[in-house]
């Protein structure tokens, strides 16, 4: 692998802003890495724009293997000139090189190194960040069908892969009571907040183990002399297993009011299904004896709480094996960087995975 030739390729794409709620960011960025995907692999890609958002697909042959990435990234339009790109002393920065530029560098470059790229297709979305609203369903049609799927995310700590990810459920839970004159008669009122602060006790009683039930945003009330007639909650849920997404979304249904004259409102649901290490067990063992096979030292696995396209490729019944981009760390923080000495490495490993699973 030419590392000159990638950490190029890096900064062509790093300082291309590609914030993701900005839709001509996004196309402008689509432009860049088709043009760089079409210099490295021989072949222009398909452009498909959904609700304004730029994804990018290349199709070789019909699909075996599934490679998935983003573009977009978490950085406002701006932000290059206070996180300019830099290397210095083995370490890439500016937004967006760790998540997950560079992983995109990994996957042109390892598909350009293998004898051919007949039976993979390359998907490059352009609304991850946002949680794929666009691209979901482009995901899973993708993955379905295909052998196993390989998700140029970041790699955890220390460079381990995702072997596992949460799956997410978010909700949003309204209380409705009755307003009232909270000096003169708060009696004749039915009181929203505090029917929503016996259920927020309730949501966060159904957490257990690896399942967090977390309430975030609250709102409630109009003025302070006035019993709140709506009072509401946004939930993040979080959990290891597809069961454990069951149960959680069952027991928030089933809520029920505590005070009298109140009701309640439930909004949402699962969001994306969990990453199960079943669906990557066969994939990390096969990655740990290419590893060794290029002496690289032994691959660690982790299991992580974020959630990306690979829990939609293994919802999808899609093989799914996570976090085969760059090595390094600070995703959606001012220190975000690349160890770029692991790239060449991390490239090699995906081109053997993909020869392994064609072959």
């Amino acid at each position: 692998m030419n590392l000159g030739l990638m950490l190029q390729d890096l900064e062509e794409l790093v300082v291309c802003e590609s914030f993701s709620a900005d839709h001509q960011a996004v196309a402008r960025s689509a432009g860049v890495v088709a043009d760089q995907g079409s210099r490295r692999l021989g072949a222009r890609p398909e452009t498909i724009v959904i609700d304004g958002v730029s994804h990018l697909r290349w199709t070789f042959g019909t699909p075996r293997v599934l490679l998935v990435g983003h573009h977009d990234t978490v950085w406002p339009i701006g932000t290059l000139r206070e996180h300019p790109w830099s290397l210095v002393d083995g370490i890439a920065r500016g937004p967006g090189v760790f998540d997950m530029k560079a992983g995109l560098v990994q996957a042109f470059h390892a598909l350009a190194a293998l004898p051919s790229p007949e039976g993979v297709c390359l998907l490059v979305t352009g609304d991850e960040e946002l949680g794929s609203p666009s691209s979901r369903a482009l995901v899973e049609d993708s993955a379905r069908g295909c052998a196993a799927a390989f998700v140029l995310e970041a790699a955890a700590d220390g460079g381990a892969l995702k072997t596992a990810r949460k799956g997410i459920s978010t909700y949003r839970l309204t209380a409705h009571g009755k307003a009232a004159h909270a000096g003169l008669e708060p009696w004749a009122g039915a009181n929203a907040a505090i029917e929503l602060a016996h259920q927020i006790l309730a949501l966060g009683a159904m957490g257990d183990g690896a399942t967090t039930v977390t309430p975030t945003v609250l709102s409630g009330g109009t003025t302070i002399n006035t019993v709140p007639e709506l009072a509401a909650v946004s939930v993040d849920v979080r959990v290891p297993t597809v069961g454990e997404q069951k149960r959680v979304d069952e027991l928030v249904r089933a809520l029920t009011p505590r005070l009298a004259g109140t009701r309640l409102e439930v909004s949402g649901g699962p969001n994306r299904p969990p990453l199960e290490e079943a669906s990557s067990a066969g994939l990390f063992e096969l990655a740990q004896r290419i590893a060794e096979d290029l002496g690289m030292p032994p691959l660690r696995g982790a299991a992580v709480g974020g959630a990306s396209d690979g829990n939609l490729t293994a919802g999808a019944g899609c093989p799914t094996l996570d976090g085969l981009g760059a090595v390094g760390g600070g995703a959606h923080a001012a220190h975000e960087h690349t160890l770029v000495s692991q790239m060449p490495s991390r490239t090699k490993l995906l081109a053997g995975l993909v020869e392994a699973v064609l072959g």
